[in-house]
């Protein structure tokens, strides 16, 4: 091991945490459970109404949360609602970063097929959007052939260099830390120059994480759970992600070109107890092991030690 307990400290702080409009209405203060200024990512899932979207993230800056909604771009039925949409957000809720992805389905509702169909429309600029993120896919995507993520990527850096917004890249969360920093190693040799938010599971079962990981198409991150299931007793514990980090500090410390930069946490439901353990870990309340992880205290009497 390389790192320290105090690079993992500071691999943490600074993290992000995802919710959607269903998520969020189980949620009584954001600010009563986050540090003031946190990143809250708010999805728009297929199906969805755009202005649930709008209203959290108008909620999570009046509890002092930085809401970054995601505009799916497949989801968006014409340029007047992908207009409509970003005036909401940035009159409603000061929306000044936004995370434009593909979407969840196969056959775009309108105008914009693809995340560069959006960016080209020149509709983020015109609203005063000064930082965007980018989907990031460590282990590949089921829907897009590498070579089709390898030439979207390149398409990514040269829009965020011409047009000179904030840009970075965003991952779907993975389980293996030896597969994200292959990855990292190999776009960045590849001409990738945007910054890395590293996609990681929150506190939940394994039960919870092999249903989430399934409908996600990860790979490498399959097998990682699926040697664990062996012991069926396990699949009801709460798994932490304390190998992750401690391996994602480890490549960071050994690669100081790497350009990973912070962790979003994908709490699946557990926004609480994920919310604990990761202050748990930023404040260094924590102790190495021998396994390759580390272990906190119980959080409120549940199992939160992974591994």
């Amino acid at each position: 091991m390389t790192a320290s307990m105090t690079d993992i400290q500071t691999l943490v702080r600074g993290f992000s945490v995802e919710t959607t409009p269903g998520s969020a209405t189980k949620v009584d203060d954001f600010g009563a459970l986050l540090p003031a200024g946190t990143t809250v990512n708010v999805t728009q899932l297929p199906g969805s109404s755009i202005s649930d979207t709008v209203a959290v993230c108008r909620r999570l800056r009046a509890e002092g949360m930085e809401p970054v909604p995601h505009i799916a771009a497949r989801n968006i039925q014409s340029e007047a609602e992908l207009a409509a949409y970003l005036e909401g957000l940035t009159d409603e809720a000061g929306v000044t970063d936004v995370l434009v992805i593909g979407g969840g389905v196969s056959t775009p509702a309108g105008p914009y097929a693809e995340t560069m169909d959006v960016l080209r429309s020149g509709r983020l600029e015109a609203t005063g959007i000064r930082k965007v993120g980018v989907a990031g896919h460590p282990e590949g995507s089921p829907d897009i052939s590498d070579d089709g993520l390898a030439t979207a990527l390149t398409a990514k850096n040269d829009w965020a260099t011409k047009t000179g917004i904030d840009t970075y890249i965003e991952t779907q969360f993975c389980f293996d830390a030896g597969a994200i920093l292959k990855w990292e190693k190999s776009i960045r040799d590849a001409g990738n120059a945007l910054p890395i938010h590293i996609g990681v599971p929150g506190l939940a079962s394994l039960k919870t994480l092999l249903k989430f990981a399934q409908v996600s198409g990860i790979g490498p991150s399959m097998r990682v759970l699926t040697r664990q299931t062996r012991n069926i007793a396990r699949l009801l514990t709460v798994q932490a992600p304390d190998k992750l980090l401690v391996g994602l500090a480890d490549g960071i410390q050994a690669d100081p070109d790497c350009l990973i930069r912070h962790l979003h946490f994908y709490p699946f439901g557990g926004l609480a107890k994920t919310v604990s353990w990761v202050d748990q870990v930023a404040a260094g309340d924590f102790s190495l092991n021998n396994k390759g992880g580390f272990e906190t205290a119980p959080l409120a009497g549940k199992t939160a030690a992974a591994s």
